[in-house]
């Protein structure tokens, strides 16, 4: 499991961990570890040009001994000062080893064009606001120029604790980031800026607390996914009801039925209108379905976990059916028009039974009454502050999918690819999450792997060229032999 932290614990940590240590030396581990990746980006080191942007904090003194480690294997190595102030003891090992320093004029575009590699280390972790001049044009013009960026522990512009960017930010290559991952790297728009985040290990491991974030191996998802036994059978695996899909969105039914058998649901109850039950039953004979000819479930039978929402619907029959879905004692995933239902009449959210939303950044505004824009530009704050007012499990969609339950770290997934960005692949998303749910999972581990399983699935139909929902759908299973170590098949 890979865990994050805001600035204020690594920065609690790291002075613990400082006062234990000589002066200076873990700005020098830190350094190593940055000149080592920087080194490792250029052709050849001996007589590569590198181009230092220091700002006045401890970012900038870490930038500077690792310009001075690459000066003395021979690189040509300048430094722009732009901050007020400059870390002197780095500065003067920078000069000793032959580094030069420039003026800002340095930056203009002729002059970037023979730089071989940047490295920002203008601001650091405790900077949360806009970027002011002199460091905002520097960085235009760095983003501007067709030059590698490193950045130095965050890209400079980044909010380290959030992923929030208030202004212009550095577009980095490569994040070289100290000691722990910081939760911003990891969640966009903050971690489109990060572009490969590279972890430097510099002894903070024992002075951390509990993370703030955490991101799944795929380990960690193989060892939370329901197996069956010897002794399973269908009703053991898990019976699912989806209540989806309507005369205008048959597909919703048919896809969110698939990402559920799929999902391994040892049986999946289909409750729903005439157009949508054909469809369903044309495409998937494995379910069991239920023809409804008034808005209730009373019928169905048993299941372990309901979907509800995708393709509905928000007329009064579907209103009707959310309510008979949402009074019923298992857990249920709301998505899509359910979650407008929802936003409409929060009365159908007065249940003791777990519920697990799965929100894009529009819907969850419409829930919360939040600016989409705001929910876009900070994610973890908006799908924490969600769960915690709803008092549910909020599986946040986007570019950077959050998974948020009160008392809990967030969970981010970052498996997808931007190929899923077509119509259909929420409700797939929504039938596996769904089936992890009806096979005993919580809310908050249905949601995370059924995010991870969904995105590998949409990486490995996608391939580097478009796709369609369907094709998500039939890669499920081998998104889940690629998490636990065995082989595709071949046939």
């Amino acid at each position: 499991m890979r865990t994050a932290y805001t600035a204020d614990q690594i920065r609690a940590a790291e002075h613990v961990l400082m006062a234990r240590l000589p002066e200076g030396s873990l700005m020098r581990r830190a350094a190593s570890g940055l000149a080592t990746v920087s080194a490792a980006l250029l052709p050849m080191v001996y007589g590569s040009r590198v181009l230092l942007l220091v700002g006045s904090g401890d970012n900038g003194g870490d930038a500077l001994y690792a310009g001075m480690l690459l000066a003395r294997r021979g690189a040509r190595v300048e430094a722009i000062l732009a901050g007020t102030r400059t870390h002197e003891a780095g500065l003067e090992a920078f000069r000793l080893a032959g580094g030069r320093v420039v003026g800002p004029e340095a930056v203009d575009r002729a002059d970037l064009s023979f730089v071989d590699l940047v490295l920002d280390g203008l601001v650091g972790i405790g900077v949360t606001g806009a970027l002011r001049e002199p460091y905002a044009g520097l960085v235009r013009a760095v983003n501007a120029a067709p030059v590698p960026v490193v950045a130095v522990d965050v890209p400079s512009g980044v909010d380290a604790s959030t992923g929030r960017v208030p202004g212009t930010a550095i577009e980095a290559q490569v994040t070289v980031t100290m000691g722990a991952y910081k939760a911003g790297l990891l969640v966009d728009p903050g971690a489109a800026h990060a572009g490969v985040v590279e972890l430097v290990d510099i002894g903070l491991g024992p002075y951390l607390p509990d993370p703030d974030v955490v991101v799944l191996t795929p380990e960690d998802v193989a060892e939370l996914l329901p197996r069956p036994s010897n002794e399973s059978d269908k009703y053991r695996r898990g019976v699912l009801g989806v209540a989806a899909g309507s005369v205008q969105y048959t597909g919703a039914a048919v896809l969110t039925v698939g990402g559920a058998l799929r999902a391994g649901a040892g049986m999946v109850r289909y409750a729903g209108q005439s157009a949508p039950v054909g469809q369903v039953r044309a495409h998937w004979p494995e379910a069991v379905i239920t023809e409804l000819d008034r808005p209730s479930i009373g019928e169905v039978g048993r299941v372990q976990a309901w979907v509800l929402g995708p393709g509905l619907g928000t007329d009064d029959w579907a209103h009707e059916l959310a309510r008979s879905v949402l009074a019923s004692d298992v857990p249920v995933l709301i998505d899509a028009d359910a979650l407008t239902l929802v936003a409409r009449d929060r009365s159908l959210l007065r249940r003791t039974a777990p519920v697990l939303i799965t929100p894009h950044a529009g819907e969850l505004a419409r829930l919360t009454r939040a600016d989409r824009d705001q929910i876009e530009a900070a994610r973890l704050e908006h799908a924490h502050r969600a769960a915690t007012e709803l008092g549910v499990t909020v599986l946040l969609k986007g570019s950077t999918t959050v998974v948020a339950e009160q008392h809990r770290p967030a969970r981010v997934n970052r498996t997808g690819t931007s190929w899923l960005a077509t119509g259909g692949t929420g409700d797939v998303l929504s039938g596996v999450a769904g089936a992890l749910l009806a096979q005993g999972l919580g809310c908050y581990e249905a949601g995370s792997c059924g995010a991870y399983l969904h995105g590998l699935a949409g990486r490995i139909a996608a391939h580097g060229a478009p796709l369609t929902a369907a094709d998500v759908v039939a890669e499920i299973p081998s998104a889940i032999r690629t998490v636990r170590g065995e082989p595709r098949s071949t046939t």
